[in-house]
């Protein structure tokens, strides 16, 4: 049987740090966190592409990444953010979700840094908790 991580994820059969969640949207610190403060922004409803959301789903997806590079820059003080979608197949996820990495980075980060050779191990859900309190108070959620 084929298993969505990210639906794993909004039904709670997997934990996550979650920093902000709507009727329409979830956005968590995954526990795998090559940069600090990496956000994942992952619609409630299962779709492949951004364009397989309805109109409003997929505004709705784009204003919270928003809100929570804004909370990240006033939280973090990164230097820049990073934003790109994926749908979760290049992670050898088994069901692609589409979702949004919101991300902090730094002068001089290169690829390399911003897309480490394999994957970062995971981080204790210790370490992430106090940041996601700091951008769940910043989120105003």
């Amino acid at each position: 049987m084929e298993t969505c991580v990210f639906c794993a994820i909004l039904s709670g059969r997997l934990p996550a740090s979650v920093v902000w969640e709507d009727a329409q949207v979830v956005a968590f610190m995954d526990l795998r966190q090559a940069v600090p403060g990496h956000v994942l922004v992952i619609p409630r409803q299962h779709a492949e592409t951004l364009y397989d959301l309805d109109a409003d789903s997929a505004a709705q997806v784009m204003r919270v990444a928003q809100r929570i590079a804004l909370a990240l820059r006033d939280t973090l003080a990164p230097d820049g953010l990073n934003l790109w979608q994926s749908n979760g197949e290049a992670g050898g996820q088994e069901v692609p979700h589409f979702h949004l990495h919101v991300q902090p980075r730094r002068h001089g980060d290169g690829l390399l840094d911003i897309y480490p050779m394999g994957v970062p191990s995971p981080s204790p859900r210790t370490q992430l908790e106090p940041l996601a309190r700091q951008l769940r108070s910043a989120l105003g959620s």
